[in-house]
Formats: C-alpha cells, sequence, structure tokens
C-alpha cells in the first residue's frame, strides 16, 4: 500500500485552531461526522472500500513528530498544553467507520469531539487520491502543468492591469479536494516560485511549514454548528461561539465565517463588539456581491472603516470569478481569495464534490442553513424547521 497521509501536519490549519478551542472550551462533547458525494462519479465510491480501509488503519497508526510539534508550538496562536495534547494523540480506529452501501461509500466518525473533528481532511484526500488513480496520471499531469502556466499567465495580465487601492491577493485551499498530495505540493510550490507577490499562503499546514509560507485559517462550519447543541439558546449559538473564539485567541485568527445560518442571521448578531474585534468576514455560500455589499453596509452603518477589515472569499472561485470580485470591492476594503478545486484538481477530470460534516453533537441533530441552495446537510427535518423559526428564515 502506497501510504497518501504521512504526516499528521497534512490538513488545514482551522483545524488546529477549532481543536484547540474546542479542546479548551468544551472538552466533553460528542459528535458525528458523516462523509457525502454532492456530484455523481465516473465509477462507483464503494469501489474503493477495501483502499479507504487500509488507508484509515494508516493514519491510525500515526502520531506528531517532534519536529511537526516545533513547527505548531512556532505559531504564536497554538498554545503549549494543546501541543503537549497532540504530543499523545492517535486517531483511534474504532471511531470511525467505511463500508460500502450498493454504489455509495458510506464513512462516519463518531466519539468525542477532540478524537474525530480532525478525521475530516484526511478522510477526503483519502477518498480523492484512491479515486484518481484509476484514470490516467499521465495524461492529467500533462494537463494540469498546461493549465497551470495558463493560470500564472492570466494572473500576470490580470494583475499588471487592473490594480486598486487594495492588492490582489489568493491563498490554496485546496487540500479536501485535490488531485493528490504530490499535485499539490507542486503548484503550491509553482506559484510561490512565479507569483509571489499575489500567492500569499496555503491552508495545508505541512506545505506551509516545507516551503515558508504562511499557514491560512480561522475557524468551519462544524465549530459554530458544535454551539447548536451546547448549553447556550439555540438563538444565541453563534454569539457563543464567537464569544469563546475572541477569548482563546485574544486578537489573532480574527475572520469570522458567516453561513451557518445565512448572512442576514450572522449580521444580526455581529454587533458593535464583534465587529470592532473581528478583522474581517469570510464568504462561503451564496451571492457573493450581494455578501459583500451587505458587509459593507454593515461596516458603514456602525461607522466603522471598511479599509480596516478584510473580506475573504472562498466559494467555489476560480480566477475569474476572483477578478471579478477584486474589481468589485478591491478599492473599497481588503480582500482575499481562497481558492481550493481550481488550484489543486484542475486537471482536466471532473472533479468530486465530497464532504464530511458535523451531523450531531451531543446526541442532537446540527445543521448549516447555507445561502446556497443544496449546500445544507442535516437529515432532521423537524430541527431545520425549528432553526428556521428561530433564526425567522424561509424555507
Amino acid at each position: 500500500m502506497q501510504a497518501i497521509i504521512t504526516s499528521l501536519l497534512e490538513t488545514d490549519l482551522y483545524k488546529f485552531t477549532m481543536w484547540q478551542t474546542m479542546l479548551h472550551r468544551h472538552p466533553e462533547t460528542r459528535a458525528e461526522y458523516t462523509f457525502a458525494c454532492r456530484n455523481r462519479p465516473d465509477y462507483p465510491l464503494a469501489a474503493l472500500l477495501d483502499e479507504v480501509n487500509e488507508q484509515l488503519d494508516h493514519l491510525c497508526s500515526l502520531s506528531f513528530r517532534a519536529d511537526e510539534l516545533a513547527y505548531l508550538s512556532s505559531l504564536r496562536f497554538i498554545k503549549s498544553d494543546f501541543v503537549d495534547f497532540l504530543r499523545i494523540f492517535r486517531f483511534q480506529r474504532e471511531f470511525i467507520q467505511a463500508r460500502a452501501d450498493g454504489e455509495r461509500l458510506e464513512i462516519v466518525a463518531r466519539g468525542p469531539q477532540v478524537h474525530v473533528m480532525a478525521f475530516e481532511i484526511y478522510v477526503l484526500a483519502i477518498v480523492n487520491e484512491l479515486y484518481f488513480r484509476r484514470f490516467d496520471a499521465a495524461a492529467a499531469l500533462q494537463e494540469g502543468r498546461r493549465r497551470l502556466q495558463a493560470k500564472l499567465a492570466q494572473i500576470r495580465a490580470f494583475a499588471s492591469d487592473a490594480a486598486r487601492r487594495n492588492p490582489f491577493e489568493f491563498f490554496d485551499f485546496g487540500v479536501r479536494r485535490r488531485y493528490s498530495g504530490a499535485w499539490q505540493r507542486e503548484v503550491v510550490a509553482t506559484f510561490k516560485r512565479e507569483v509571489p507577490q499575489y500567492f500569499k499562503g496555503t491552508s495545508n499546514v505541512l506545505l506551509a511549514r516545507d516551503l515558508d509560507l504562511v499557514p491560512i485559517g480561522t475557524m468551519a462550519h462544524e465549530y459554530l454548528q458544535s454551539y447548536q447543541a451546547l448549553d447556550v439558546r439555540l438563538r444565541d449559538f453563534q454569539k457563543a461561539a464567537l464569544e469563546d473564539w475572541v477569548q482563546e485567541y485574544r486578537g489573532d485568527l480574527g475572520t469570522a465565517l458567516t453561513d451557518v445560518v445565512g448572512m442576514d442571521a450572522f449580521l444580526a448578531d455581529f454587533d458593535l463588539y464583534f465587529t470592532k474585534l473581528f478583522d474581517g468576514l469570510r464568504h462561503d455560500s451564496g451571492d457573493p456581491v450581494d455578501w459583500g455589499e451587505k458587509a459593507l453596509a454593515h461596516y458603514a452603518r456602525l461607522r466603522i472603516d471598511a479599509h480596516t477589515k478584510r473580506l475573504v472569499f472562498s466559494d467555489a472561485l476560480d480566477f475569474e470569478k476572483a477578478f471579478a470580485l477584486y474589481r468589485q470591492f478591491a478599492d473599497r476594503t481588503q480582500l482575499g481569495f481562497g481558492i481550493g478545486t481550481h488550484l489543486t484538481n484542475d486537471v482536466g477530470q471532473t472533479p468530486l464534490n465530497i464532504v464530511m460534516k458535523l451531523t450531531h453533537c451531543n446526541g442532537q441533530p446540527v445543521a448549516k442553513l447555507s445561502d446556497s441552495p443544496g449546500k445544507t446537510m442535516c437529515s432532521d427535518e423537524t430541527f431545520l424547521a425549528y432553526l428556521r423559526q428561530v433564526f425567522k428564515i424561509q424555507g
């Protein structure tokens, strides 16, 4: 077996930042994460089952090495007791099961949240790489390199011709749906070498360390969703999550995610206190222009200079979308663009649209009421209806 994950650093930064917060604030929480494929693969994912189980066995044999812990310790927002926890941490195989249901691949991680929440990114990288190994690698890499050179030319042409008050900056967010680990490394290294003035970092912590890049990331949906099942009123779950984040990081990692129950409901909770404390907002569903205009109107309403804040866009971006958003907003606020699949799995084959989402917490359903149709992942219609009622969201 050729192992896909060989270092536990090879995950998104926000896994560590959310993990640390939950360890410190709610270490007793139990959670369930469920894998899903949102598009139709070219062959059944269930055919990967035996290989997936082999890779999970290997993943559960890994531990953090001394050099990896030293790197995490060098990040000023990672605390020493969390590093000590990671020093003895190892995934427990009994907490994750993979099986076939007809042509579907089912993977569920269930157990203490601080023991299962980190499975997600590794599982997605494993499934992706096993899937794409079934196709012609030589042809894919040839096409991928051709497209990569075209992207570089596109960036240079745009950036030299479209300067605004704030610079164009983008990041790699492509661990979870990459073609392969080796291809992500090649892509990220190429952008760093060729366009360092525009390419500002990666969410992949291992690549950030190895290539001397800034690791990028703060929070994901699972963090805020967890608070729907904690000891706070459901109406107050966003405020409770944001407050714990502020107390944990004291000014670091100040980009808040807005679409767990939609932008309007988020802004209703994002009062002057939070608006001043957080550096900016991240978009991940819904119309990005409408979202950006709402964010800027919110800052204006609270008499906050939007040039001191940053809007980060990360929803299914390619460079054409990023350039259009840059033209729309770059004279009014700072911007960042987190690009995933278009960077790390643009090789001429149809990418998988796979996720592994938090579905239950402390035995209760949790959900994301996305601003985009089709992104909600919750099987409990009663809870969804209640969540919509509490936040006055139309179904």
